[in-house]
């Protein structure tokens, strides 16, 4: 089976908890807080690898773990920091997120990575939070907590030549004549399942890669037949080879062409603006006149800039001046796109949301927010320090004025990430107002 496109959920380890240590040690008296911070918590990675040719690998299994950092220590002991998760793809793998379709990276080359979920960071330990005034604190943070998201991979295949036509066309006899590759081959329609690949030697000697997707029938790029789920590897190939059967007729040779070329247009504009040389197949199987009525019907179709190259896919007839048109188009456009030059946009990484909103649902008031959350899950709620400056964080957000405005009552409780609250305005102001 060829597996192109999958969506993985992926959550990166949580950042290791800080420690709440006090230095204990013979002939040092009061020796003050001496916690170590929390190690970082695992990336998720994914990284193009050579060698692999479908995403095969992720059929079975599609929620990926990292592990958590070490807890810190006492002496000022640094947690350990986990180590990342990394998915292996196929070059040609395209990172998506699935909630908005939004391009994280296009891993086009061997050994190009993406972290598309990134672990917490480690909380401090409590000799961070030592003052002259406050000389031994308890305080410490609990590790943040790594990202979780869902990511869309889908593989184009990357290939100089891209052989398209209607089914029994000829397409995966000519990829096996041009580059040697053995696809399965029968007369009946679809015989092709899945993309083949082979590699093809120039007439100048260079090689190049040759695709051959299963044939489109009309609706393709709707899903009907096979075609939709290949349609896209066709957009990474820098020029297409229509294969049409010579033994069709010139009517229903022109005919096929103009249904391959309708179903690549209402795919993508890409694909129609991509070059095109047409291989006129099975000519063999014709006589002279009838190749020449063939060959005229094409040229009055497709205009004087379109190559036009009848072969013979099963005899091999035809095929080295196939080759030979290709290399001529290639060598253009390599020209054309060192001049241009060509890059790939990839999303940095996004600022933190400070939004928040108050939720009133089934008699239950929650705040939900990014931000809010991280910081009562990086708190110890058995420390009533660290509460106390949860509280102040809460306040400087303006958490306290939305609930206020919202209408919550004194003595209300407040659900925030998972964490059950009494909201008392009036205190919070007058324990802030006490400590200013």
């Amino acid at each position: 089976m060829f597996l192109d496109e999958v969506v993985l959920h992926v959550r990166a380890g949580h950042g290791g908890p800080g420690s709440n240590s006090l230095r204990r040690e013979k002939f040092v008296p009061k020796g003050g807080p001496d916690g170590g911070d929390g190690g970082r918590g695992g990336d998720i990675v994914v990284r193009s690898q050579l060698g692999l040719s479908s995403l095969q690998g992720f059929q079975l299994e599609r929620t990926f773990r990292a592990k958590p950092g070490g807890p810190g220590e006492g002496a000022k002991r640094h947690g350990a920091d986990a180590e990342a998760v990394t998915l292996s793809v196929p070059c040609g793998t395209m990172v998506f997120e699935a909630s908005d379709g939004q391009l994280l990276a296009d891993l086009d080359g061997p050994e190009q990575e993406v972290v598309v979920a990134r672990g917490g960071r480690g909380g401090k330990g409590n000799s961070h939070f030592a003052t002259p005034t406050y000389q031994a604190p308890t305080r410490r943070e609990l590790g943040e907590p790594g990202e979780e998201r869902q990511i869309r991979l889908e593989l184009r295949l990357i290939a100089d030549l891209g052989l398209v036509g209607l089914p029994n066309a000829g397409k995966s006899t000519l990829l096996g004549k041009l580059t040697g590759a053995h696809p399965r081959i029968a007369d009946y329609p679809f015989t092709t399942l899945s993309p083949n690949l082979g590699v093809a030697e120039m007439p100048s000697g260079q090689t190049v890669t040759a695709a051959d997707v299963p044939g489109l029938i009309e609706g393709a790029h709707r899903g009907a037949g096979l075609g939709v789920g290949f349609l896209r590897h066709l957009g990474r190939t820098r020029l297409l080879v229509h294969v049409l059967d010579g033994g069709l007729g010139p009517p229903g040779i022109v005919a096929a062409h103009r249904q391959v070329t309708k179903e690549l247009s209402l795919h993508s504009e890409e694909l129609a603006a991509k070059p095109v040389v047409v291989a006129l197949n099975k000519v063999d199987l014709l006589s002279a006149d009838e190749l020449t009525e063939a060959e005229r019907a094409l040229v009055m179709e497709l205009g004087p800039g379109v190559p036009v190259v009848p072969i013979s896919a099963a005899t091999g007839a035809g095929t080295e001046r196939l080759l030979k048109e290709c290399s001529t188009i290639l060598a253009e456009r390599s020209i054309r796109s060192r001049k241009q030059g060509q890059f790939h946009l990839y999303r940095g990484p996004q600022a933190r949301d400070r939004t928040f909103r108050v939720v009133k649902q089934d008699g239950v008031t929650s705040v939900d927010g990014e931000s809010v959350a991280r910081l009562v899950r990086m708190t110890d709620m058995a420390d009533d320090a660290a509460v106390m400056r949860l509280q102040n964080q809460l306040v400087r957000l303006g958490v306290e004025a939305a609930l206020t405005a919202a209408g919550v009552e004194p003595g209300a409780e407040v659900v925030i990430a998972d964490q059950v609250f009494t909201f008392f305005p009036e205190i919070r102001a007058a324990a802030v107002a006490e400590r200013a």
